[in-house]
């Protein structure tokens, strides 16, 4: 007599499922803020406005980590892409203005391996932490047949809030502003279909070592989340735009924030750039144009700022541990001219 079917005979482990909830309880505990009025476990988590705004603007966005995930399934590194999935879209949001209030993430898989979803959802939480939003929720599917042995698929969004009167749209900022460039830790969470292209075709050990620890490594530097610190910044000065540097890399992303007539004129070598990008463009003979619209060369967010107020910005930023440089300034654009011009 054939034995009845389990959920488990089809590829389904209810109870792994309720074992990483477990896991992650205290994970996202650390995270709370004192909004949040119910979290991980229920049909849905409820989260209050905090009470200092006076017309308080949602804001949302949601990203994944993209193809650097098949980087980190084939060194093994599932500690870090949940801090390039908060980051992407809490700086996303924080580009108007808006204070991350809370996150959901949804953690696909063919089949859950527990210990390899807690330490995703451990660099959620960690994530979570840095920009100061809560992990309030989340989903885990597991999917027979739908992905490969040992792969999964990551998205988020977050939740956050804004002053009506202080949302940043880049409507103040005009001819003779300065574009501050702040630092990014790498890549970030960008190109990594070239990259992994480059790493292809160069025959590159991801072990091997590069400057100071492994090319993997390097390729797999969390994406940096810049909430506190240009949250505080816009306490100190005037903010009149903000950037974030993501797909699309400095040319693509800076135009969004200006308005018509206007182009940022940049200066080359104004700022530093991690060694890992020095490394693709060489191993992959990748032109400077098409670095600049594909990776973020170093430049992680865009803050634009009155000349009189540069350096208390610059002061500032290097308080808060960033680094920071003054990389170019707004022009009037002439007829036919690109938006983003880097020379």
């Amino acid at each position: 007599m054939t034995q009845p079917l389990t959920y488990r005979d089809a590829g389904v482990d209810i109870d792994a499922g309720d074992a990483l909830v477990e896991r992650i309880k205290p994970l996202a505990r650390r995270t709370l803020r004192p909004e949040v009025m119910a979290g991980i476990g229920g049909f849905g988590a409820l989260c209050g406005l905090p009470v200092r705004y006076r017309e308080p603007v949602l804001v949302s966005g949601t990203d994944g980590v993209g193809t650097k995930l098949k980087l980190a399934f084939e060194l093994g590194a599932h500690d870090t892409v949940g801090i390039d999935l908060v980051a992407m879209s809490v700086n996303d949001i924080l580009v108007q203005g808006a204070e991350p209030l809370f996150f959901l993430d949804y953690f696909a898989c063919g089949k859950l391996d527990v210990d390899v979803a807690a330490a995703v959802v451990g660099g959620i939480a960690a994530g979570c932490e840095q920009a100061g939003c809560a992990l309030i929720g989340g989903e885990t599917a597991e999917m027979p047949g739908m992905y490969a042995d040992g792969e999964y698929d990551l998205a988020g969004f977050a939740v956050g809030v804004v002053e009506k009167s202080e949302i940043l749209d880049g409507h103040s900022i005009a001819p003779g502003d300065v574009v501050i460039g702040i630092g990014s830790s790498g890549p970030h969470s960008n190109g990594y279909s070239l990259i992994r292209r480059i790493v292809r075709d160069s025959g590159a050990d991801l072990d091997a070592a590069f400057a100071g620890s492994t090319l993997g490594r390097a390729l797999m530097t969390p994406t940096t989340i810049y909430v506190k610190p240009l949250l505080a910044l816009r306490k100190q000065v005037t903010v009149k735009g903000m950037a974030h540097i993501t797909g699309g890399g400095i040319t693509g992303n800076l135009p969004r924030i200006l308005g018509d007539g206007l182009s940022a004129r940049l200066r080359a070598g104004s700022w530093q750039r991690a060694p890992v990008f020095d490394w693709l463009q060489a191993q992959g003979r990748v032109a400077d144009d098409e670095m600049h619209r594909v990776f973020n060369c170093g430049i992680g967010m865009c803050v634009v700022v009155a000349a009189s107020e540069v350096d208390d910005a610059l002061g500032a930023l290097k308080v808060a541990g960033l680094q920071a440089w003054a990389i170019g300034s707004i022009e009037r654009a002439a007829p036919g001219e690109a938006r983003t011009v880097i020379a």
